[in-house]
């Protein structure tokens, strides 16, 4: 049975007027979702197994439908996020129309925020709720069978012999080390670049998944997967760097939600790390109030270069609505030793917040200034489908209906991300932004400290292409903020 596994073109992402110039910058990351799940298939199973990640190529769909036609799949397994609905939609309609013949499965964290919704689109036959590694062997075993009854395959989503829709219940992986490691041979390496690297091959990891904490803004904690904070061992995450490190890589971003969740487990991997002397690059997201010196120490020696922080807010009353559980006194703590240990640091801030009025912003800029991140990361924030914040919305009248599950229902260009329109209006919001990044990016002093830690030709091409992108965007004509 031959397989291919699809990431689909990005033309239509859901980024609305939300501009995110660094994340927009870093390049693209290997889809290891998908990669985890063609690794399972490749050890477990017989079949022929493709994986086809057509963003860092930036095809068309119309190149997409050129490369699928004569070619023969009996399986086509395609990633959906929310934001990428559209995109994977018209992809589904390209496998259609080159290989009428072949099923097509839709998996990724959509299905688990709308599974019915997303079975009932045109075009798909199966759909994938939750984590699929194992899963996934037990429905190529009914399917390849020509079995009609999948009851006993978890997460499946699927029609029985009435046409009535059947969703299975999940299944939790709880020992991560079981899953085989992703199969980057099947991708092209040197298609994936970061902002943040130096020129070299990069690609993120996966060290743990699940993440324990309840901000309000996060659909993880009220998923029964994503609330489960499980982790691999030092062993086996090293043995994914080692096996990396074949292929030329030498920077790596530790993708977790929140990586430094379990302190003895993050200092036996910087301990794994220097025992193999591996000369690698790396950096990590997490929060404030889960760092201290000594890990940030341990981190350093181990190659880590820098540290993504989910601030959100320089307003102690909105980081209470988000349920952050810090701060902004620990927050200036945890930036000023992270700065005196010698590591980079990302901050990420949201403005538009429920409540938040224009003195609550400007104490999140005013923050920003002060905490001088290498990088900043600011966004429009909108209340995504599964969080507590969406359903605070509908039920204030912000949010006047259920809008991304109508979304699910039609995915169309049309949609717009909903923004939380309680004091400010959407341009409103839009023209903050970009003044924040206009006033943090363009000044001379933070030019000046970018050039000189410049380290290749290549670094500085990628971080001209970040400035001209923040030079180009529309000036701002909200002149309240100082």
């Amino acid at each position: 049975m031959r397989i291919l596994l699809i990431n689909p073109p990005r033309w239509n992402e859901l980024v609305g007027k939300n501009p995110a110039i660094i994340e927009k910058h870093r390049g693209f990351n290997p889809p290891l979702g998908l990669l985890y799940l063609a690794a399972s298939i490749k050890k477990n199973t017989s079949h022929e197994i493709e994986v086809l990640d057509a963003q860092p190529l930036q095809w068309t769909y119309r190149e997409l439908e050129t490369y699928l036609k004569g070619k023969t799949y009996d399986l086509v397994g395609i990633s959906v996020m929310t934001f990428t609905l559209i995109d994977a939609f018209k992809t589904v309609r390209v496998v259609k129309r080159a290989i009428p013949e072949a099923k097509i499965v839709l998996g990724g964290a959509h299905v688990h925020l709308f599974p019915e919704e997303t079975k009932n689109l045109e075009g798909v036959d199966f759909a994938f709720m939750g984590e699929a590694e194992f899963s996934f062997i037990k429905f190529l075993s009914c399917f390849e069978n020509g079995q009609k009854s999948f009851e006993n395959v978890p997460g499946l989503v699927f029609n029985d012999n009435q046409g009535k829709i059947i969703k299975n219940n999940i299944e939790i992986i709880r020992n991560l080390d079981e899953v085989p490691l992703p199969e980057r041979s099947l991708v092209g390496i040197k298609n994936y670049s970061s902002l943040l690297s130096r020129g070299n091959l990069c690609t993120t990891v996966i060290t743990s998944r699940g993440c324990p904490f309840h901000c309000t803004f996060c659909d993880r904690p009220l998923s029964p997967i994503t609330s489960i904070f499980r982790y691999r061992s030092a062993k086996n995450v090293v043995e994914e760097i080692r096996e990396c490190m074949e292929y030329g890589i030498k920077d790596f971003l530790f993708y977790d939600d929140t990586f430094t969740v379990n302190r003895d487990r993050v200092l036996a991997i910087c301990e794994e790390i220097l025992r193999h002397n591996l000369k690698i690059r790396w950096d990590v997201r997490t929060r404030v109030d889960l760092v201290d010196e000594e890990i940030l120490r341990m981190m350093k020696r181990a190659g880590c270069v820098a540290i993504h922080y989910g601030v959100e807010s320089g307003n102690d009353d909105i980081l209470k609505i988000l349920q952050k559980g810090f701060t902004v006194k620990k927050v200036k703590e945890t930036f000023a030793l992270t700065k005196k240990i010698g590591l980079e640091t990302l901050a990420y801030f949201m403005i538009g917040l429920p409540s938040e009025n224009l003195k609550h912003i400007q104490d999140t800029f005013d923050l920003a200034k002060e905490l001088r991140p290498d990088y900043t990361h600011f966004t429009i924030f909108s209340p995504y489908p599964g969080t507590k914040l969406y359903f605070l919305g509908m039920e204030k009248g912000i949010i006047k209906r259920d809008i991304w599950r109508e979304f699910a229902r039609d995915p169309n260009k049309e949609f717009r991300v909903p923004v939380w329109e309680e004091n400010f209006s959407r341009d409103e919001l839009y023209e903050i932004i970009v003044k924040f990044y206009k006033k943090f990016y363009l000044r001379p002093r933070y030019l000046f400290s970018r050039l000189i830690k410049t380290r290749s030709v290549d670094e500085l091409i990628k971080k001209t292409k970040a400035g001209a992108s923040v030079l180009t965007m529309k000036k701002s004509s909200v002149d309240k903020l100082k």
